[in-house]
């Protein structure tokens, strides 16, 4: 994810409607990612179905949180210099709004 959207400088992060998304750690092999966006999307269409009941559901959403987690998007950084995590924020109450602002006005 990421690619039609602008991606910060860092590569950490891509934005979408103003907001921050962290990125998938592109250290991970390209078969070990391929596999994780794989069981990512197989359960996000999961949960798309109507006739999960409430255990079904919180079994799939925790599929996703585990794919999404396992990417780097969410959990732990994968990054090791101690930046901190901007991911779901608002681009322009974080470091990069300058970037951001620039990158809006051309």
């Amino acid at each position: 994810m990421g690619e039609n959207f602008p991606t910060t400088p860092d590569g950490r992060y891509f934005v979408v409607k103003g907001r921050l998304w962290r990125r998938s750690n592109p250290g991970l092999p390209a078969d070990v990612k391929q596999a994780l966006v794989s069981e990512l999307m197989n359960a996000r269409r999961d949960l798309a179905r109507k006739d999960l009941d409430s255990i079904e559901r919180l079994a799939t959403r925790a599929r996703v949180d585990g794919a999404k987690r396992a990417l780097g998007e969410r959990g732990e950084v994968w990054w090791r210099d101690g930046a901190p995590d901007f991911n779901r924020r608002m681009v322009k109450n974080t470091p990069y709004a300058e970037w951001f602002a620039a990158l809006v006005q051309k």
